[in-house]
């Protein structure tokens, strides 16, 4: 049975996952998946096509369990149909806490796979705050979840970065359209879940209750980005995906910590030059990472894009970095309320030209309303995709 709908606030209320043990198993006799990238190598796998053009889509938020909201695939299908991007990245929440055993975790992840498997389109995913919620039930953890993620063909993830917080951060090349050299690359980062209970004996009460960027997360952007550098002569632009977002998404709605008026969002969209939409507080962590500040030392992050709160939809110019959202994907989770619930479900979509300076040419948003997706508040769940044989 589908978890009800939430406010949005009821993050605070969701169990810690456990970190229960392994029990992973891989998905039968799937083929096996195509070159990844190589840190140590270099290896590109993915490339800009012969027009000098990319394109990247970002899913976030599907978390549904094993019984999908039947409009979450179509939203994917049609967006995949009419986009046919080069590259879709998954930022987070990928399940909700709902499956009961390691099955049904499974399927639920293999529900939001299947659209890009089935047109042969690489991918790859990192993860939110609810993607561990029922592992403490089915055992099935995020490195199983990483590793089920690599049984597929067309899964870019690597094994990600050793002996770092988190599970999965990465990177990932994308050559020039000559296949010489790389001309742009993705951080994909493991933003957490949430936070400990007590630190130094302090609870959190009063303070946000999500996770945060750990400083050796943002020590490995850093060193990882330096030697990208190395490597390549030169700074190598990128865009960096992660699921919670960072304290400056926050700042820059209102140009300030402290005050938030209109008055002050009027100041930022012009200063920001802010589009989209904003329906719900910013949910960081209780801590600032550090890493907006890392971002601007090393200076090859073109835009930090993040899920976790559904049904914001913006994106702004922050001190030359983009910061933004991707509006929530799955129509199994909260929404708007009321008959809008569904109306900013959605996909962001980023296109690249190896011709332009700074190679991010464009991003915006595409919504399921758009495409004539049915919008009422109805339950709409429907079996699981066939697990690949």
């Amino acid at each position: 049975m589908k978890n009800p709908r939430n406010t949005g606030m009821d993050r605070r209320s969701v169990i810690k996952a456990g970190g229960a043990g392994a029990l992973a198993m891989t998905v039968g006799s799937v083929v096996p998946p195509v070159a990844r990238a190589d840190e140590a190598s270099g290896a590109a796998p993915l490339r800009f096509n012969r027009d000098g053009k990319f394109k990247i889509v970002q899913f976030n938020d599907t978390q549904d369990d094993h019984r999908i909201d039947r409009r979450t695939i179509e939203l994917m299908n049609r967006v995949l149909d009419s986009e046919r991007p080069d590259l879709v990245v998954l930022v987070g929440d990928n399940i909700n806490g709902g499956p009961n055993t390691e099955l049904e975790a499974k399927q639920a992840l293999n529900n939001v796979i299947q659209p890009m498997e089935r047109r042969g389109i690489p991918w790859a995913a990192t993860f939110g705050n609810h993607d561990e919620d029922s592992t403490p039930r089915t055992g099935f953890d995020e490195t199983d979840m990483l590793r089920f993620f690599r049984a597929y063909q067309h899964n870019m993830n690597t094994a990600g970065a050793k002996d770092v917080t988190g599970t999965g951060n990465m990177n990932l090349l994308i050559n020039d359209s000559r296949g010489g050299k790389p001309a742009f690359n993705v951080w994909l980062l493991d933003s957490g879940r949430y936070a400990p209970k007590q630190i130094a004996g302090q609870d959190f009460a009063g303070y946000p209750t999500w996770d945060w960027l750990r400083a050796d997360q943002v020590r490995w952007y850093l060193d990882a980005s330096e030697k990208l550098e190395r490597r390549a002569g030169a700074a190598v632009p990128s865009l960096m995906f992660l699921h919670i977002c960072l304290w400056e998404h926050r700042f820059m709605w209102f140009a300030s910590v402290d005050s938030r008026t209109d008055g002050d969002h009027a100041r930022a969209v012009e200063k920001h030059s802010i589009l989209g939409e904003r329906n719900e507080d910013e949910c960081p962590g209780p801590f600032n990472s550090g890493m907006f500040s890392a971002i601007q030392h090393r200076g090859d992050v073109r835009g930090v894009f993040c899920g976790h709160d559904h049904i914001n939809t913006y994106m702004g110019n922050y001190y030359g970095v983009l910061l933004g959202y991707g509006p929530g994907t799955g129509f199994g989770t909260y929404g708007l309320g009321g008959e809008a619930n569904h109306h900013v479900r959605g996909a962001r979509v980023f296109n690249l030209d190896e011709n332009v300076d700074g190679v991010l040419a464009e991003t915006h948003n595409l919504f399921a309303k758009d495409y004539g997706i049915d919008m009422s508040n109805t339950d709409q769940s429907m079996d699981p995709l066939p697990l690949p044989r």
